[in-house]
């Protein structure tokens, strides 16, 4: 049985992960990992976790990770998206979760897009 203490702990923790993926300020920065069975299959379920995870970890409130269907680009999974106001998307592919975990501290954090992550379709 756990104490009251370790109750709280792990109400304060999923509190962080549910405050990540709740509905978004006009001003937040959103991150949209493609979630259909072409993504789920090649991994990014744990892409999508990493995110969450690690936007809690640093509590960035203002950073909402979400979901969506087929991004139309299968061979390209697991892909993401990052959707901050006032500037252009950036589509992040063949993602991992220490991927995922960089293009927080590097684009979200830094404000740097992960150049090397990104779709170049040239």
């Amino acid at each position: 049985m756990k104490t009251i203490e370790e109750i709280n702990a792990i109400k304060e923790k999923m509190q962080k992960v549910l405050n990540t993926r709740e509905s978004q300020g006009e001003n937040d920065i959103r991150i949209v990992v493609g979630m259909a069975t072409c993504g789920i299959a090649a991994g990014a379920r744990p892409v999508l976790n990493a995110f969450v995870e690690e936007a809690a970890r640093r509590n960035l409130k203002n950073v909402k990770v979400t979901q969506s269907g087929c991004l139309g680009m299968c061979k390209y999974e697991p892909m993401a998206q990052v959707y901050v106001p006032g500037k252009e998307v950036i589509t992040y592919v063949r993602l991992n979760e220490e991927m995922a975990r960089k293009i927080i501290a590097e684009h979200i954090v830094n404000g740097n897009v992960v150049a090397g992550y990104t779709l170049d379709l040239e």
